[in-house]
């Protein structure tokens, strides 16, 4: 007889008064596999992460962890089985990282008994396997949020389970903070065959990261499968109501999803006669102010190169912007270069965000600099202290070369507009306002 499932569950139901959260739910899962749960908000995913727990009880079936009833397992040894990372943990002592990580200890010790110099060592290695080596004496409370979630994490692994939950742990970080995070958590499935139940929003890393997808919706289990057998445009379509295209990386071979809009959205695109196109330089959300505000006057817009999952692509996507992308966290390529340029041969004006650039996106000011002097190219200023050159300086230089070249600085979004607005004087039905860099 084979080992037992790290979780088992059958017709698992859970209600709270006469709602019902789960119902019949069969949820199984083996030993070392990374699961990702996704479905809308209010589908179950917290629930169910919640009853393999055993912080709620079902009202029908049960849950097993590694062959055992979870109810039946006592809190101290329920925690050497299953670590939690919640997500959101109210943290009210700024105590050093090293001692909220000594927290995981508990279930390895009597209540009186003080950490061990093995303990200390272990959080100590858990500290640098998280990237937070030199914030070990740091209070809890004065490091980033991206930061503080990884500490968490570092708390949950000094359990040292065999199976680890967490609920949403990408809640409120960027992009580079997600997937270092989700990287980190999934070697540890490869490395150290723990076992990992993730709730994740966002399909796309839910494909990347997870060997397989349990989908939720309403409180039932809607699909279950690789990233492969699981992700489609119906999916995407029944489940949440979004018209999607549906994609492959060339690289990883793994599926993405490309949303479009809203199913039962009924919001025009600009017509053909609408004044533009203008075509919007950014990215990292940088971009997705103008990209609405030029769109609510009515011009026609375009965008690029942006990157799937993107703020400013997923706007993009929202408003019906036609953009030129690439593939997830990927440099610019020759392919998405190509359709960058000929989105800025067509532009009338072009508007470059104040967003950040490192050398995946560097092309995109590369692009446009031959552009100046044959368009308006504005240049919306970034806040005062804001960091945005991650390319050595490279970045800083080409801002420099396109304002020298004819690029018009302008201090913000509106200032923008007013700029475009213009720029296409002639077939805009706006006034001519004075232009926002005039003294």
């Amino acid at each position: 007889m084979g080992s037992p499932l790290a979780v088992h569950s059958s017709g698992l139901e859970v209600r709270f008064g006469s709602r019902i959260a789960l119902h019949a739910v069969d949820f199984d899962v083996a030993a070392g596999e990374f699961v990702a749960l996704v479905g809308p908000n209010g589908s179950g995913k917290t629930t169910l992460l919640r009853t393999v727990l055993g912080f709620l009880t079902p009202d029908q079936g049960s849950v097993e962890v590694f062959g055992t009833p979870v109810l039946d397992l006592a809190i101290r040894d329920r925690a050497r089985r299953v670590a939690w990372v919640p997500q959101e943990e109210t943290l009210r002592d700024n105590v050093p990282l090293l001692q909220y990580v000594l927290y995981g200890r508990y279930p390895f010790h009597h209540p009186l008994d003080s950490d061990t110099e093995a303990d200390r060592v272990l959080a100590r290695r858990i500290l640098g396997d998280v990237g937070l080596a030199d914030r070990a004496e740091d209070g809890i409370l004065s490091i980033s949020g991206g930061e503080r979630q990884r500490a968490i994490l570092a708390r949950a692994l000094a359990q040292e389970t065999p199976l680890l939950l967490l609920d949403e742990p990408t809640a409120h970080l960027d992009v580079a903070h997600q997937l270092d995070l989700l990287s980190r958590v999934r070697s540890l499935s490869r490395t150290r065959g723990v076992t990992v139940i993730a709730a994740l929003h966002d399909l796309n890393l839910a494909a990347r990261f997870s060997d397989r997808i349990v989908v939720l919706s309403r409180g039932r289990r809607v699909a279950d499968g690789s990233p492969k057998d699981v992700l489609s445009e119906d999916l995407l379509a029944r489940v949440w109501g979004v018209d999607a295209d549906l994609a492959v990386d060339s690289r990883s071979g793994l599926p993405y999803l490309l949303p479009r809009r809203l199913i039962t959205e009924t919001r025009p695109a600009p017509s053909s006669l609408s004044p533009g196109p203008v075509h919007v330089v950014g990215g990292g959300g940088a971009a997705a102010p103008l990209l609405r505000a030029l769109v609510d006057d009515g011009f026609r817009v375009t965008a690029g190169a942006l990157h799937l999952l993107d703020t400013d692509a997923e706007t993009a996507d929202s408003l019906g912007i036609v953009a030129a992308v690439e593939g997830p966290f990927a440099p610019l390529g020759a392919e998405s270069r190509a359709r960058h340029r000929a989105l800025l041969e067509e532009a009338r004006v072009i508007v470059v965000a104040p967003f950040a650039v490192g050398p995946s996106n560097l092309a995109n000011l590369e692009d446009v600099l031959p552009f100046v002097g044959r368009v308006p190219v504005l240049l919306v200023e970034p806040p005062a202290g804001s960091e945005l050159d991650f390319a050595g300086g490279a970045a800083t230089a080409l801002r420099a070369a396109l304002g020298a070249s004819g690029a018009v600085a302008v201090p913000d979004v509106a200032a923008a507009v007013r700029a475009v607005h213009q720029a296409l004087a002639p077939v805009s039905t706006a006034s001519a306002a004075p232009s926002p860099v005039e003294g």
